[in-house]
């Protein structure tokens, strides 16, 4: 691999992005910031819910944040690259192998995800206001936590991006993600489902759970979570699947 290329395409993407800056900003704060103070604010100053929801939700509103932003940060160029602006060929007739493209795509939608959670975690813990209660005990579980999440969105984008036209995108994003984040614990634990047994067990096929679940044991570990072999596990496991898959299409699409 030619370290120097590589290098330059992700200074190119982070030059592009702090270009965007406003317009990536608005994207990652709007749709959580929305749910965290209809949430975490109206609904538990005017007693509908306990004020203890708070802390329950700001785990999985960051985890849905960066799936967000990693996902549309690679998937959309990708999309755009490969089937208008045709820039993607400029990349592959570089000095470097083609599935380091591929990687360094992931690497930059790891690197927004990342700015994404980032961002949101202060913001949210300001508008919902006192009793939150998060603990930073474990900041090495929340840094791995991070990193397997930031990988788990950026991969996810890279299979969307290189199996879904642009007039099916939108689409893919209302029948696919959308679901998947409603039933991917960010709003309630895992455990609430029990009452659901079926469901319970069938959610756990929604790589989304498992990053829910996560912050949640990390920063809210007094609210129930699933064990932490459990979601270390099925991180790593959906972070390869949808790497190696991403991988594949990505070569498949760049030299069909």
């Amino acid at each position: 691999m030619n370290a120097k290329t590589f290098l330059a395409m992700l200074r190119r993407d982070a030059h592009v992005a702090r270009r965007n800056f406003v317009t990536l900003l608005l994207q990652t704060l709007f749709q959580p910031m929305l749910l965290v103070f209809v949430f975490g604010k109206v609904m538990t100053s005017s007693g509908l819910i306990r004020p203890e929801y708070k802390g329950m939700l700001l785990p999985g509103i960051i985890a849905l944040a960066m799936l967000l932003s990693g996902v549309w940060s690679v998937a959309m160029p990708l999309v755009s690259e490969f089937q208008f602006t045709r820039e993607i060929e400029d990349r592959l007739l570089s000095p470097i192998e083609i599935e380091w493209v591929a990687v360094e795509k992931v690497v930059a939608g790891m690197l927004q995800a990342i700015a994404a959670g980032l961002v949101v975690l202060p913001t949210a813990w300001l508008v919902m206001g006192s009793g939150v209660g998060l603990s930073f005990s474990r900041p090495l579980d929340f840094v791995l936590l991070a990193l397997l999440v930031s990988c788990l969105a950026a991969a996810i984008g890279l299979v969307l991006g290189t199996s879904v036209g642009q007039t099916q995108i939108g689409l893919m994003f209302s029948l696919v993600i959308a679901p998947m984040i409603f039933f991917g614990c960010a709003y309630y634990p895992w455990s609430a489902l029990q009452v659901f047994p079926t469901l319970q067990k069938a959610v756990l096929i929604n790589p989304i759970v498992y990053a829910s679940e996560g912050f949640r044991s990390a920063l809210v570990p007094r609210f129930p979570h699933l064990p932490r072999l459990a979601i270390y596990g099925g991180l790593v496991f959906f972070d390869l699947l949808f790497v190696s898959f991403g991988m594949r299409q990505f070569r498949r699409k760049a030299v069909g």
